[in-house]
Parts: C-alpha cells; structure tokens; sequence
C-alpha cells in the first residue's frame, strides 16, 4: 500500500527529483534475472542424461554476478526522493525521513552507471545511515551534467553558508 501524499512540514511545494524506475530496477528486474536463471537451471537439470557440468556452473556464476552488481548498484537505492524546499524528503522500505539541506555534507553523481546514481553524504548518519543513493530524474542530453543534481548542489552550498 503506498504511503500517502508527501507534504513538506514547512508548507511548501515539493517536487519529485527520483526517477520513478526505481521500483523496475530494485523489485521487477531481480525477479526476472533470478527467475530467469532458475527457469533455466531446472530446465537444464530435467534433461535426460543430465547436463554437463559447465551448464550448471555458469548460470549459478550469472545468479552471484547479477547479486553483488544489484547490491552495490541498485538495492541501496532509496524508493523515492523529494525536493521540499529547504530539506529532501527520502521514502525507503515504508520509511520517511527529512533531510535538512544543511546535513548534507557531499553530493556525488554517476551518469555512466545504469541506473544514474546520486549519493549524499550526511553530516551525521540517522534511520537511513550517513549514505543515502538515489536515481535522478532521466535527463535528454546523457553527456551533460543533470540539472537537478548542479541545482541541488548550489542550494546545499547556499544553505551551509546561512546556517
């Protein structure tokens, strides 16, 4: 069930800045990857005489390849992320946190991994831990920088120099 509207405590607008693929690369994408593997295995073991080792070996590589690549790129990756003005809101696993701005000590972007990846670094680590990842908004132009994250990047620096 999905959690309700997001409202940012100070009353103002907020806008989405992840990507709403998240869901297809953390939920969808893994089950057809395993199930697919899976699928493959037991076809390959109800064969008649067996299949040759090789068969069974390299899909099993495929399943622990595809696991840690999904770990390290995809399943740290918060659901969503919400722009309210002077904090971010992040949903992950049914979980809301508000990030103020001025907790966020770096922001660091990856364009050329699949999905793009944004990751803040926080002052002090909370709920969600001192790292938080997220997949921006899809940009047209794949070699310039993504607007929302130099955007993002000028009103952290803004909002540390008011603090």
């Amino acid at each position: 069930m999905p959690l309700p509207k997001v409202a940012s405590p100070n009353g103002g607008r907020v806008r989405r800045i992840s990507s709403r693929t998240t869901f297809w690369y953390k939920r969808l994408f893994p089950v057809f990857w395993f199930g697919f593997i899976a699928i493959f295995i037991v076809v390959m073991l109800s064969a008649k005489g067996g299949p040759p080792l090789p068969m069974i070996l390299f899909p099993l590589a495929m399943a622990a390849f595809g696991y840690f690549l999904m770990r390290k790129l995809v399943f740290d990756l918060a659901d969503e992320v919400w722009d309210g003005g002077d904090e971010l809101i992040v949903r992950n696993r049914g979980r809301e946190e508000h990030i103020p701005l001025s907790d966020i000590v770096n922001v660091s972007y990856s364009a050329f991994t699949s999905p793009a990846r944004v990751t803040l670094t926080l002052r002090e680590g909370g709920v969600p831990g001192r790292e938080i990842s997220f997949s921006p908004l899809a940009r047209l132009l794949p070699f310039s920088k993504n607007p929302i994250v130099r955007e993002l990047i000028e009103r952290i620096d803004k909002s540390r120099s008011t603090r």
